[in-house]
């Protein structure tokens, strides 16, 4: 297969001036992909994860080196007329603007969509918020914990017998910034075709029901409100976690003939013919019966044994890993789970790496998440031509 030195987004220029999670987080996929994305701060501030911690790698904090690699960073301020104005036309040299003001903050600094299309027709632009530029809710801030309670999925989430929990990560802001980068390939391709520019508005609420497919259309479906499942799934049975003799081994029987087989293993011939469990409609029909026959059985060996049976068979299982076990196994070394890179000190600092694996283009390689205003000079140069003694004054003035 011929090969593509170039990544599949070069020449794509992203200016970044988001700021937490969702928006970062989709910079740091089409800079993934290659695209040269430019994160714009404030200076003496930046983006507040900077701070988020412990835990620390040098000044950094986890959560910022979590969505901000393949970043060229510079600080500029956007409420200075002059930081405004070099703003505008960086956006007239770039492809997409990545932002997430709140509308009000938008439309007083002259930076709504409407006004960064008229600077540059064939610019994309991807505005995130916590419920969109419509609706009774359109001028509320949006932040994933809230937005986890008023969408549904912490009423679906957490023991059946327990209050409401939220998922373990800030879940909303990463679909949503999946959903941002999605939509703005999209308009990358389109705009191929019709030479003009796009306007995208993402709302975390609008993507986190979406992202909660098969459960909330089973209410839209239904008519009734899933209850909570805990550690089990509304559609198939079994399929959760059960406690072993030793430990916790998740049984994940996604069909009729999975299910023949853990029966097998189990040695229960007579509980794969019994007319109850037979069909998986029949298993959710009678879940609370046939869970605790299983509860039973699991706990009658250990993880280990329960996996050399199961993967003999064919029947989908995994034990419970947490990450130092995770990423110590064969298989996160060959999947490039964790990389490392060296930080702007020389420092060598561990990220998780990439999902991306293609063949036929070359990705390039990660780069450290960029201190607050690491590439000032150096962007404002290459893109402005902004000279040393102008790039001083700008400083003294407290622009960049």
């Amino acid at each position: 297969m011929p090969t593509d030195p170039q990544p599949p987004l070069a020449g794509v220029r992203v200016l970044d001036v988001s700021r937490v999670l969702a928006g970062p987080f989709c910079g740091q996929v089409l800079g993934d992909l290659g695209a040269e994305v430019i994160k714009i701060e404030r200076p003496g501030q930046g983006d507040e994860t900077r701070a988020w911690g412990p835990p620390f790698a040098g000044s950094l904090s986890a959560y910022y080196l979590s969505c901000n690699r393949n970043k060229r960073a510079i600080t500029l301020d956007l409420s200075q007329t002059e930081g405004l104005q070099l703003f505008q036309e960086l956006v007239r040299r770039s492809d997409v603007v990545l932002e997430n003001f709140r509308a009000a903050s938008a439309e007083r600094l002259g930076l709504s969509p409407e006004k960064l299309l008229n600077l540059n027709s064939r610019l994309i632009v991807c505005s995130i918020s916590g419920f969109g530029r419509t609706g009774p809710l359109r001028d509320l801030p949006g932040y994933d914990f809230a937005v986890q309670a008023l969408s549904g999925l912490m009423s679906i989430t957490g023991p059946a017998e327990g209050p409401p929990c939220k998922v373990g990560v800030a879940m909303t802001d990463v679909v949503t910034g999946l959903y941002a980068a999605i939509s703005i390939l999209a308009c990358l391709h389109a705009r191929q075709r019709s030479g003009h520019g796009y306007a995208v508005d993402l709302a975390l609420l609008d993507c986190a029901v979406a992202a909660q497919v098969n459960v909330v259309q089973a209410y839209l479906t239904s008519g009734s409100v899933p209850p909570r499942q805990g550690n089990a799934h509304l559609q198939i049975v079994p399929y959760q976690l059960f406690a072993t003799a030793d430990g916790w081994l998740v049984l994940a029987v996604g069909n009729d003939g999975q299910w023949q087989r853990f029966c097998d293993v189990a040695g229960q011939p007579e509980l794969a013919s019994d007319s109850r469990f037979t069909t998986n409609t029949l298993r959710v029909e009678n879940r609370c019966v046939l869970v605790p026959l299983v509860e039973a059985l699991m706990r009658g060996r250990t993880s280990q044994a329960w996996q050399d049976g199961l993967l003999a068979a064919g029947v989908p299982h995994a034990p419970v890993w947490d990450y130092a076990t995770l990423l110590a196994q064969p298989q996160a070394a060959a999947r490039g789970l964790r990389v490392t890179v060296r930080d702007l000190d020389g420092r060598q600092v561990d990220l998780a790496g990439s999902p991306f694996h293609l063949s036929g283009s070359t990705l390039p390689p990660p780069a450290a998440p960029p201190h607050l205003g690491q590439h000032t000079d150096e962007v404002l140069t290459q893109l402005l031509g902004i000279d040393s003694a102008r790039l001083a004054a700008l400083r003294n003035r407290n622009v960049i």
